[in-house]
């Protein structure tokens, strides 16, 4: 088609996720097989890669935008933006789970937090008792510094005993068929209690002017 010689392309494919030092595919492809297609960079200078008009420029490309051009009868065309991002994502999945706490009483909020390392793009699910009535509230924090971690916070306020369970959090490779899953116990009771525990018999004998200790455990 002279007037549209790129194949349109649709939104999900301008953006392009790549892994450091994996091959990307720039995937301007033309309706005509045989044009000569160009590669320029945001600063409209030419960039030298591998074109295949069935996949488009295959190379390993610096993140940011790029832009492909061609000429029909004369009259250059050019396709839609692409942008590169680079991302961290090694091969393994390190999650972690903590929780402040795992027993509380009603009425207290509820603290999960779910840590992935090394990695700037995952996908992360919570699943947990009150996850039909959405009743967490979910924060993220990407930390970069001193090393790569994603911090996933899941707080429940005004927890009640139906709020007692498991709180797993299940993190998903960006690129990779990998998962990781991690799970925490949280037990809510309907008031707070006190188990005590003496470390003496029911019945004691002491010497005159002996100096007893009587000790208790108190939880």
């Amino acid at each position: 088609d002279p007037d549209t010689p790129f194949v349109p392309s649709i939104p999900e494919d301008q953006f392009i996720l790549v892994e450091e030092g994996d091959p990307a595919v720039i995937p301007c492809r033309t309706s005509d097989p045989d044009a000569q297609v160009t590669l320029v960079n945001s600063l409209d200078k030419p960039v030298y890669a591998l074109y295949d008009t069935k996949q488009g420029f295959i190379g390993n490309f610096p993140a940011g935008s790029y832009t492909c051009k061609t000429v029909v009868k004369g009259v250059e065309f050019k396709s839609d933006e692409f942008l590169i991002y680079i991302i961290r994502a090694t091969s393994q999945l390190p999650v972690e789970i903590e929780a402040l706490k795992t027993v509380y009483k009603t009425g207290e909020t509820i603290v999960v937090t779910c840590v992935v390392f090394d990695n700037e793009v995952v996908n992360l699910q919570w699943n947990y008792p009150g996850k039909v009535k959405e009743k967490g509230l979910i924060k993220l924090d990407d930390i970069k510094v001193p090393s790569q971690k994603l911090v996933y916070t899941l707080t429940i306020p005004e927890a009640s005993v139906k709020d007692t369970g498991d709180y797993e959090c299940t993190a998903r490779h960006a690129t990779k068929e990998v998962k990781e899953n991690k799970k925490v116990v949280i037990t809510v009771h309907d008031k707070g209690f006190v188990h005590l525990e003496p470390q003496f018999s029911p019945l004691e004998a002491v010497n005159l002017h002996e100096v007893k200790n009587f000790v208790v455990d108190v939880q």
